[in-house]
């Protein structure tokens, strides 16, 4: 019977961390091309691709098995790294640079829990590139061991055998993944929103101002969510996240930069705000700030857009209150439940997909406030509430 290749590709298009890996690969080394492949013993298909340098590769697109490195690694089970291919000891008469033009070239195996090999994660670029160092080595081991779990587990749960996963595992290699994704984009996400900051300064034309507008939303959204990534990556692997809680500046400031931030991104949403406090408030006010930031970037995501955000905070006998409104389609009771669990993720608009941690974060950090979060929808508003007691 032959091998169905399309299900090895639809198994790595089910796992939903595939394209934020390769999107990390070449981010952080620089490299244009990076494809997850499945190879055989005749084989060599592209199950998921990022292709920044035209290579030609699209999923389902296939390689002759035996012009490629990864044949050889298919035998050896060993990866394979090139720096610079015309420098390189053993590569630099290999036909297979020569036949698809690459001086860098990384390839590290995709191998089961059971030994079985799957194919590779791999990387390549036409410019020479510093690949051998123990950071980039084990960032691609630690994703190919990620994807290799994934398809095993989703291959158990196909058979009804998912009670048998060894859950702790997975969900360790999937923590390991999101405090290196978290870590590494840092720095070009702040870059990327510095960049459209000096932009806007400039004179532009209405269609580059737009563009330039988009970009620095796309930056403002990424830094978000790597925000919530890292506080994860704390708590699951770092023994939690403990607050700064002090009286000594206002929150009042932090919570209109936050504001501003969001809404300088969305002109189109009418953000109304309430304040009805006194300054200063005993408390982390970053973190006060990036759960407002959350709530906020929630009702922009899931919002009709057909009325005001409200934006309220206030104080009442010795509790401080903080809240966000916004009209839509009401939550269903079912799905109250599940809101602030870490990757649980509600129905958005296309291209406003987040990762699902947000309202799992802003919880956690009522929770170290001492306070609640809590949420009440129906069909005239959904309204997230933040209440913490006041100390002396």
């Amino acid at each position: 019977m032959p091998h169905d290749f399309q299900a090895d590709i639809d198994a790595i298009g089910r796992i939903d961390a595939v394209p934020a890996i390769l999107d990390v690969v070449c981010r952080i080394t620089g490299m244009g091309f990076a494809a997850v492949a499945r190879v055989t013993e005749d084989r060599w298909i592209v199950c998921q691709v990022l292709d920044n340098i035209e290579f030609g590769l699209a999923p389902g697109g296939e390689l002759e098995v035996k012009t490629t490195i990864c044949d050889e690694i298919r035998n050896s089970g060993q990866a394979v790294i090139i720096d610079e291919v015309s420098k390189d000891l053993v590569y630099s008469t290999h036909r297979t640079p020569a036949i698809y033009g690459f001086q860098s070239y990384i390839s590290m195996p995709i191998i089961l829990p059971d030994g079985t090999f799957f194919g590779t994660l791999c990387a390549i670029d036409p410019r020479p590139a510093r690949l051998k160092n123990p950071e980039t080595i084990g960032m691609f081991k630690l994703f190919a061991e990620l994807i290799a779990f994934h398809l095993d587990a989703n291959e158990r749960l196909a058979r009804t055998e998912a009670a048998l996963l060894d859950e702790r595992k997975i969900s360790e290699f999937r923590e390991q993944f999101v405090a290196v994704l978290g870590h590494d984009l840092r720095n070009p996400v702040a870059s990327i929103d510095s960049g459209a900051r000096m932009l806007l300064r400039t004179p532009l034309d209405e269609k580059a101002s737009n563009i330039v507008k988009l970009i620095r939303g796309s930056a403002v959204r990424m830094s978000g969510l790597i925000d919530n990534v890292l506080d994860l990556a704390r708590a699951r692997l770092g023994g939690g996240v403990v607050p700064d809680i002090n009286d000594r500046e206002p929150l009042k400031p932090t919570l209109i930069q936050v504001i501003d931030e969001l809404t300088s991104v969305r002109p189109d949403q009418t953000v109304e705000t309430h304040f009805d406090f006194e300054d200063p408030v005993k408390c982390d006010r970053v973190r006060i700030g990036q759960l407002l930031s959350n709530l906020l970037g929630n009702a922009l995501m899931h919002g009709s857009g057909e009325g005001p955000i409200r934006v309220r905070a206030k104080t009442r006998a010795d509790v401080f209150e903080l809240s966000v409104s916004n009209a839509g389609e009401p939550i269903p009771p079912e799905t109250i439940g599940q809101l602030f669990l870490p990757f649980f993720r509600r129905e958005a608009r296309p291209g406003q997909q987040g990762l699902g941690l947000g309202l799992y974060i802003a919880s956690e950090i009522a929770s170290m406030h001492g306070g609640t979060l809590d949420v009440v929808s129906d069909p005239s508003e959904t309204r997230f509430t933040f209440r913490m007691p006041l100390c002396s």
